[in-house]
Formats: C-alpha cells, sequence, structure tokens
C-alpha cells in the first residue's frame, strides 16, 4: 500500500511517500480502507519532536510510529474473524492515538478502538475533519470543565480546528460563548455561534472586564496566570497545550483557591470514552447541530505541503489528506 513514512523528527520534509506492507487484521481487528485523514497543530508538534516530554509517548529519538496521522475516516474492508460490530462495507470514522498510522492507504484499528459508524450526512472529508477538535472539545468543556447552561464561556483560538467545534459545543451545551481569533476569521465564528467576538490583533481579552466561567485556550497562547482576573469564583483555565507553568499551576490550584488551571491529554483517554464521544458527534452532526469546518485538503502525496500551512498557524478549522476519493 502507499504510506507516508517518517524515521526521523524534524521539519515537512521528513515525510516521504512509499509501498509499505499492508496491514493484515488480528482476530479482533477491522482494516479500514482510510479515504481521508488530517494535519493538525498537534500533527506538527509530533513531527517535530515537541515538547520534549510527548517523545516519552512518541520515541525518544525518533518516531516510534513511522506513518503519521491519527484521524481517520473510510471504508471497512476486512474483519477479523472475532469482530461482531462492524461488517465489510461499512463507513466509519475515528482515531488511532498515539499508535498514528492513518497517512497510508489501510489502517487497522480494534473492534473495541476509537471508531464509530460515520454520519450518514457527512463525505469521508468532512467526517475525518471533527474527529480531533469535536472529540477534544467535547472531553474538555463537558468532561473536565462541567460546562453547564448559563455558563460564560471563552474560547481563545476560535477559527481553529479544535476553537470552531468548541463554539459550537459550548453553544449546544447551552453556554454564552465568546470566541477570540484574527478579524479575517470575526465572520466565520460568529456564524458558528458565538455570541460575542473578540479580535486579538485589536484587543487584549484578559484586559476586559467581562468574567468567564471557563476560558478554554485552544491554542496556548495565553496563560493561567493572564487569564486569571478574567475568572469567575470557581472558574476553570483549560488548555490542550503543555508549558512548563502548567502543570505546578493544576496542582497548586488543585487545592488551593478558587479558581482551577486545567489541562489534559485527550488523546490518552480510554478508546471506550473516545467511542461514547464519537458516538455523541455522529448524532449532533446528523442534526446538523453542529459542522465541520474544512479550510484546504490535500491529496496524501502533498502532506509536506499540509504541514507548511499548518505551521503558519492561519489555518481555519481542519485541513484534511485525501487518500481516497470518496
Amino acid at each position: 500500500m502507499k504510506a507516508i513514512v517518517a524515521t526521523r523528527y524534524g521539519s515537512p520534509e521528513v515525510f516521504r511517500l512509499e509501498e509499505i506492507p499492508s496491514p493484515v487484521p488480528a482476530d479482533d481487528e477491522i482494516l479500514v480502507r482510510v479515504r481521508a485523514t488530517t494535519v493538525s497543530a498537534a500533527h506538527s508538534m509530533m513531527r517535530q519532536g515537541r515538547p520534549l516530554v510527548g517523545r516519552l509517548f512518541t520515541g525518544l529519538r525518533r518516531p516510534r510510529q513511522a506513518v503519521p496521522s491519527t484521524e481517520f475516516a473510510g471504508r471497512v474492508e476486512a474483519v477479523g474473524p472475532a469482530v461482531t460490530s462492524f461488517s465489510p462495507g461499512d463507513e466509519v470514522f475515528g482515531e488511532t492515538g498515539i499508535r498514528a498510522g492513518c497517512a497510508a492507504e489501510y489502517v487497522c484499528v480494534r473492534e473495541g478502538g476509537a471508531l464509530s459508524i460515520m454520519p450518514f450526512n457527512l463525505s469521508a472529508t468532512a467526517a475525518a475533519a471533527i474527529v480531533d477538535g469535536g472529540s477534544t472539545s467535547l472531553y474538555f468543556l463537558r468532561d473536565k470543565a462541567k460546562l453547564r447552561p448559563g455558563h460564560r464561556v471563552l474560547i481563545n483560538g476560535a477559527s481553529g480546528s479544535v476553537g470552531t467545534a468548541a463554539v459550537q459545543l459550548a453553544r449546544h451545551l447551552g453556554a454564552d460563548v465568546t470566541g477570540v481569533c484574527s478579524a479575517a476569521n470575526l465572520d466565520l465564528v460568529r456564524a458558528l455561534g458565538a455570541d460575542d467576538v473578540i479580535d486579538y490583533t485589536a484587543e487584549d481579552f484578559t484586559e476586559g472586564d467581562r468574567r468567564y466561567d471557563i476560558v478554554f485556550d485552544t491554542v496556548g497562547k495565553s496563560s493561567f496566570a493572564r487569564c486569571r482576573r478574567i475568572l469567575e469564583a470557581g472558574g476553570v483555565y483549560l488548555t490542550t497545550v503543555p508549558s512548563f507553568a502548567i502543570y505546578p499551576q493544576m496542582l497548586l490550584t488543585s487545592r488551593i483557591g478558587d479558581k482551577r488551571a486545567v489541562i489534559a491529554a485527550a488523546g490518552l483517554r480510554r478508546d471506550e470514552e473516545k467511542t461514547q464521544g464519537l458516538i455523541m458527534l455522529k448524532g449532533l452532526l446528523e442534526e446538523k447541530l453542529i459542522i465541520p469546518v474544512v479550510d484546504r485538503t490535500y491529496p496524501l502525496a502533498q502532506i509536506a505541503e499540509a504541514h507548511r500551512y499548518v505551521d503558519t498557524g492561519r489555518k481555519k478549522g481542519s485541513v484534511v489528506l485525501t487518500v481516497e476519493e470518496s
């Protein structure tokens, strides 16, 4: 099969398109013919081996998994003899986490892995686009922050893959939503359901008068120290991006004070939790209560170009690699 391979950390030039053996499903595995996968900021960090602590999971000196990308949408090609929940021909979407392997024509996933039948009304491109942002946002807002109707939520990086999903999910869960992004994306974020939008190039949201129950920093461009003053008593600062400060802050605020700092690795959750999230997202997508946002698509062979674009920090929603025409 054709697959993207990277055997060292570095720039987008580390990627090569190669012919490698197709995986063979074990007794409890499903062989998925990949139609689409994604390139995200997290994948860029994994490509570079950053942060260094992340190499404990991805490989100390070189990538442990040579084939990158962690989200997929595609068709079940074959199943192992012990598989009962899926059949050849099923359209599925999901993620492989640190096992990666999705930037290829085929990937094997355990029947109990993080996957679900694909929403009937989405293309593979759209389905792959929502996996990371939707699953991550649901985990942080619903499970970590315990978002309730009436909460005031600020989402920093509201136009990215996690941010666009977070705006929609926070609104669906009953929050009053403020989105922070560049001027070029204000209309997009407003259209996704934000009650208020802030252009970060013109205004520092941490200096404003408004207070929030939740600040969700999806891009790691702020900090708990800067956002503390705009949090209500009992408020939570969430971030998806590791830093030297956030871990001791999380430990300290779990014991002292009435405002908390929280970071979590959504990709390291149990597969059962991820699957439950995907099933919920499937229902919301089929009812059109949330929509995927796709910025650009690239063919698999142009993964380096896709990474270079993601590295600019200017993408809106998701960047998708098409592996097979839907």
